[in-house]
């Protein structure tokens, strides 16, 4: 049996209401003639008080109604509507944007709004044209926790690996710059793939082009990126138990890095990564041949990422915590 479906209350049933009033019956006998419910009449009593006008009380009701729908805060201010909008085609989420904002414009009330105020616009006439546009441009929903490549990674024993269990306790706390996530991103069918680093204190993102999916191209891939790092940025990586990281010892010594391996089945323990993942996932969704994707494409992406506020670093770019990380380590130098 279908739900029934909530419709308001009409012009002639308010005008029951009020020749009912005037003949004093009470709200239960007023909601049985109008085959309501009794809470639906006594809001309505209650809202308009004793002396009732149906035809003020109907005019009211649809202009409350048209403002609710339309004269929302940020089709009220255009300047307030630009800043969203630019937020939106960012690939900022309603939160960035609403923390950002707040950063930009701390004493101007009309530019303060939340993420619901904004989720609650996009989503008012979500059959619109443009409102399926900025559908198209918010987060994904839910994150996927499982990875594509999951079931070819059971049974993998790396040589000399290290586990997550002798990590360093202090690296959880994220107090340090410089302790990096890494894993791959693969494609349906393990046809191509690409390498993602990600810095848990900063949330600094490298995104890597791999030609194959070989321990070796891997190993040079992410070698590549830390070649130029700063030393205070390079002090350990935690993967998972792909076997593309076979070559850890040879990485290590590439880089001064550690590599400390996570428990199988195990992808809270690295976290921040899985969560990054998700987030290049909108820009490449699945089914996307990462072959066919170049290097420039991955890097605007990359830039993407890494100039976008966030609330974990409140509404900081990972951009600007990585540069005020890198001048607190100069000044310890001097």
């Amino acid at each position: 049996m279908k739900p029934k479906k909530y419709h308001r209350l009409s012009l002639q049933e308010r005008v029951v209401i009020e020749t009912l009033l005037a003949e004093s019956r009470s709200k239960s006998y007023i909601a049985l003639k109008l085959h309501r419910s009794r809470s639906t009449i006594t809001r309505e009593i209650n809202k308009w008080g004793e002396n009732y006008d149906a035809r003020l009380a109907d005019w009211c009701a649809k202009d409350d109604y048209l403002n609710k729908r339309n004269l929302d805060k940020i089709n009220t201010y255009n300047k307030l509507k630009i800043y969203v909008y630019r937020g939106l085609l960012n690939a900022w989420s309603p939160e960035q944007i609403s923390g950002k904002i707040k950063l930009d414009y701390p004493r101007d009330p009309i530019m303060a709004i939340s993420y619901e105020a904004i989720y609650t616009h996009i989503y008012t006439h979500r059959q619109a044209r443009l409102n399926r546009k900025l559908i198209a441009l918010l987060p994904y929903q839910k994150s996927q926790r499982r990875r594509a490549n999951a079931k070819s990674k059971r049974g993998v024993k790396i040589k000399d690996q290290t586990s997550i269990d002798d990590r360093p306790e202090h690296i959880e706390k994220r107090e340090e710059i410089g302790h990096w996530e890494g894993d791959l991103v693969i494609v349906t069918g393990q046809k191509s793939a690409i390498g993602t680093l990600v810095e848990r204190k900063a949330r600094f993102t490298f995104i890597v082009k791999l030609g194959i999916r070989k321990s070796a191209t891997v190993r040079k891939g992410f070698f590549r990126e830390f070649r130029q790092a700063d030393t205070i940025f390079k002090k350990t990586l935690t993967y998972d138990n792909g076997n593309e990281m076979a070559q850890h010892n040879q990485f290590t010594k590439q880089t001064g890095m550690p590599v400390y391996f996570a428990h199988p089945y195990s992808s809270w323990e690295r976290g921040t990564n899985e969560n990054t993942n998700g987030l290049i996932r909108r820009f490449f969704p699945k089914g996307t041949d990462f072959s066919k994707v170049s290097e420039k494409e991955l890097k605007m992406v990359q830039e993407k990422l890494n100039n976008s506020p966030r609330k974990i670093l409140g509404y900081r770019t990972p951009n600007e915590v990585f540069t005020l990380e890198l001048l607190k380590g100069n000044l310890k130098k001097c």
